[in-house]
């Protein structure tokens, strides 16, 4: 079991480009003791900020491919026929991007020449950065299953967690509310949502506040470059107040944040002023 003291914060957003890697890398270098996740599987970043060293490097198989024995075969074009997203080419050569595992080809073989093979969706990895261990992944091209992906690296990092003892787990979580997304949320303590200025900042910070609620996950809002458009933000306040949902951060643009990534440091690390200070007083809130 994991450690009673252990807590699981979660960062995500409801659409990318939020800020979302920028506010995850901060509590990388103010939280102590602890274990951080990538779960963008998809478009991992965070390790462009911690610059992490690869202690142990693993294959993620997920899904299957047909695969045809070209000596069994007896090129009756059976599969051809049957196989609705045209995977199967001339000479009888499986397009892996095109399978979709589906089998129906395999089942309906008559020399049974054809087999399913589980694929090597992707990688996960165990790595080691100035601020701690971090669990990331890389999810092969269009490649499936990247929640299942994320379900593996969350254990992970708990089981690395529960060995080293941590405090807590840092995740960074990937945008939108689809699957990686439910993958990421299960079983946290806490889910911040970071957000930005705009309409459709807004409706996309709803959807995934909506998702974490049904996960019975309390939620925390963080508007980040909430002065390019303070009326806006205003309008997010309005809307968090009447949910009930904490509002703990207004983080103000800053020109010098992009100096940092450009830099691979954190704001933490790289930036003085009022946009350090509010991250600060944000993880500062959270600890509470």
């Amino acid at each position: 079991m994991l450690s009673v003291a252990l807590k699981q914060i979660l960062v995500i957003s409801g659409k990318g480009g939020t800020g979302k890697t920028v506010v995850t890398g901060a509590f990388a270098a103010l939280a102590k003791n602890k274990v951080m996740v990538d779960c963008d599987v998809d478009a991992a970043d965070l390790h462009l900020l911690l610059q992490p060293v690869v202690k142990e490097r693993h294959i993620f198989k997920s899904g299957k491919t047909a695969v045809i024995d070209k000596k069994t075969c007896t090129e009756c074009g059976e599969c051809i026929a049957v196989c609705r997203f045209g995977a199967i080419k001339p000479g009888f050569v499986v397009e892996n991007y095109s399978c979709e595992g589906c089998a129906f080809c395999a089942n309906l073989c008559p020399a049974k020449a054809i087999e399913m093979r589980e694929n090597v969706a992707g990688e996960w990895f165990i790595s080691e950065t100035r601020f701690g261990p971090l669990v990331h992944a890389k999810l092969g091209v269009a490649e499936e299953n990247s929640g299942k992906l994320v379900a593996k690296i969350r254990q992970a990092a708990k089981e690395l967690a529960q060995n080293k003892n941590s405090d807590y787990v840092i995740i960074d979580g990937p945008p939108g509310i689809g699957c990686p997304v439910i993958a990421s949320l299960s079983g946290v303590d806490l889910a911040v949502v970071v957000t930005e200025p705009t309409l459709s900042g807004l409706h996309d910070a709803q959807r995934v506040m909506e998702t974490a609620s049904y996960f019975k996950v309390p939620v925390y809002f963080i508007v980040n470059k909430y002065d390019l458009n303070p009326e806006m933000t205003l309008k997010i306040e309005d809307f968090c107040k009447e949910k009930g949902v904490p509002m703990i951060g207004r983080i103000p643009f800053d020109k010098s944040v992009v100096n940092s990534m450009v830099a691979g440091k954190t704001i933490i690390e790289h930036v003085k002023g009022r946009t350090k200070e509010e991250l600060v007083n944000i993880w500062e809130k959270i600890k509470q």
